[in-house]
């Protein structure tokens, strides 16, 4: 295997796509490379030529952002594979060519932009941006699956422990470190059997298999705005489960950033599909906890007051 980073020479990457992979065009040649954003799971770098410019993902056996975590090395082949199941479409990315011996997949450039964790610093969203949201989760769950598709279970055990178990049980993960005062703002959190049970039976269903195609981690940092076309990336989460796995993540991202209730009813309405509307919540209530209290923290300034309310309305959600 073939390994590549943003430290790899030009002429190295140069002689991969002419020579190895027959991937540039006649008369075409690399002559630099960047990093197009700060990527968490995979080796991400944008490859500039002299006609054009693309994107090169390629998966490690290992999450790239926390070296000591381990992830499936196939996960690259989840996000090809969801590619190629939604086809072209202006919500994603064109695939250019996947190396399957090497674990990369070419990718089209969206260009200089980042995703958009940035909403997070604001406590307004457009409801025209979240019917966009809603748009692209419905074209992704309304595919008909044609083939058999990855079960994605090993990156699923590593998502499971990190949306349903860590975040509620005592680790040393410092809290304080994040915000002081936040330990002890999240203890009742951590003890409370009853929404244990809760989530722990939100958790089982999303380790079944299931026939609705997930995008399995539809938050701003998977989210792209293009003036007004709103693209979708990272789909290396995605599997066959319960559509209210991803609609409760939308939501509960947009009520972290709004602080309002409200608009879960609003993404509820406008949602095409056929769902579980307590399943949604419940899947919304975890991701709003977790994201607070978990590991996975976002880059989110809110006050512990804030925070609390946030997570009472979490519980509520979850408990009914």
């Amino acid at each position: 295997m073939i390994l590549f980073d943003q430290k790899t020479p030009v002429d190295e990457l140069n002689d991969y796509l002419k020579n190895r992979i027959n991937f540039l065009k006649k008369n075409e040649v690399l002559i630099d490379k960047e990093i197009p954003g700060e990527g968490n799971m995979n080796i991400v770098i944008r490859l500039i030529t002299n006609q054009r410019s693309f994107i090169l993902k390629q998966s490690r056996s290992f999450v790239v952002k926390y070296p000591k975590l381990s992830a499936p090395l196939n996960r690259i082949n989840v996000e090809y594979n969801f590619y190629s199941q939604v086809g072209v479409n202006s919500f994603f990315p064109k695939v250019l060519k996947f190396d399957t011996k090497n674990y990369i997949l070419f990718l089209e450039d969206l260009g200089t932009c980042e995703d958009l964790t940035s909403i997070y610093q604001s406590t307004i969203i457009s409801k025209d941006f979240i019917d966009n949201l809603i748009m692209g989760l419905n074209y992704i769950h309304q595919q008909k699956i044609s083939k058999v598709y990855p079960e994605n279970k090993l990156l699923r055990k590593l998502n499971h422990q990190h949306i349903f178990i860590l975040p509620f049980i005592e680790n040393d993960f410092p809290l304080d470190h994040v915000q002081k005062g936040l330990k002890e703002l999240a203890k009742p959190f951590k003890t409370n059997k009853i929404l244990f049970k809760k989530i722990s039976e939100a958790g089982k269903i999303y380790m079944e298999k299931g026939d609705t195609l997930l995008h399995g981690d539809y938050y701003p940092g998977s989210w792209i705005q293009l003036d007004k076309r709103l693209c979708i990336i990272d789909p290396e989460f995605s599997f066959l489960g319960p559509k209210e796995f991803d609609l409760g993540v939308m939501a509960a991202h947009i009520i972290l950033t709004t602080g309002q209730r409200s608009f879960f009813d609003l993404v509820i309405k406008n949602y095409q599909g056929k769902i579980n509307v307590n399943m949604t919540k419940i899947y919304c209530g975890i991701e709003i906890i977790r994201r607070l209290i978990g590991l996975a923290q976002l880059p989110i300034k809110r006050t512990l007051k804030q925070k609390k309310n946030l997570l009472n309305l979490a519980n509520n959600l979850i408990l009914q």
